[in-house]
């Protein structure tokens, strides 16, 4: 396991069982009440296993369903990148021609330049922000189910493995772990198996 991987930090509980003395009472003087016997308590054997959330992403290793919810998602919005992208060159371009021609050019005529530039920019901010908010929006409704979906396999999957406990490498700060208690790659493969990467998802067409 690398070393700069995230390890977790085991707690060890130590269990004390202490057994009172009582002092022998004076002559004539009430006995002391009697102490509740002291009874053993057992602890559980915890079984902990490690995942590596990241390694879900992987385009080529990671969870199938990923990548096709990323593709599909992508390719909703692949008209408004393109839009963006178009008024960014067209910006870029008329920046360009202002600025060569801001010394020779009529005065007039650039200033109606800069204002179409100044418009272009605000169009193409406001076009943006829309398009990142409704992509936000989209993908938290395209990913929470699957997110719930691996959340319940790996309850499945930890209680079909007698695993007590399983933390995430990719989230909370380590220090030592061996690399037996990773199953990232064995939940991978089962999830997979089980969740086919061509699961459905209802196409929506976004807002202009």
């Amino acid at each position: 396991m690398k070393t700069d991987r995230l390890i977790v930090a085991f707690a060890f509980v130590l269990a004390m069982a202490v057994s009172p003395v009582l002092a022998q009472p004076r002559p004539g003087a009430a006995a002391p009440a009697q102490t509740p016997a002291q009874t053993s308590t057992t602890v559980p054997e915890s079984k902990i296993a490690l995942i590596y959330s990241y390694m879900f992403l992987d385009a080529k290793t990671g969870i199938a369903r990923f990548n096709t919810l990323v593709t599909t998602l992508n390719r909703e919005f692949q008209p408004r990148q393109t839009e963006l992208q178009t008024m960014q060159q067209k910006i870029q371009a008329l920046t360009d021609d202002i600025q060569k021609t801001i010394s020779v050019a009529d005065p007039k005529t650039i200033q109606t330049k800069q204002d179409q530039l100044e418009q272009l920019k605000k169009d193409f901010q406001r076009k943006g922000e829309d398009a990142q908010t409704a992509y936000d929006r989209r993908r938290k409704e395209m990913f929470t189910p699957l997110q719930d979906d691996i959340g319940k396999a790996l309850e499945v999957y930890a209680k079909g493995h007698n695993i007590n406990v399983i933390i995430d490498g990719s989230q909370v700060p380590l220090v030592y772990a061996a690399d037996a208690l990773d199953i990232t790659r064995a939940f991978i493969n089962d999830f997979n198996s089980k969740n086919p990467a061509t699961a459905a998802v209802t196409p929506v067409t976004p807002p202009k």
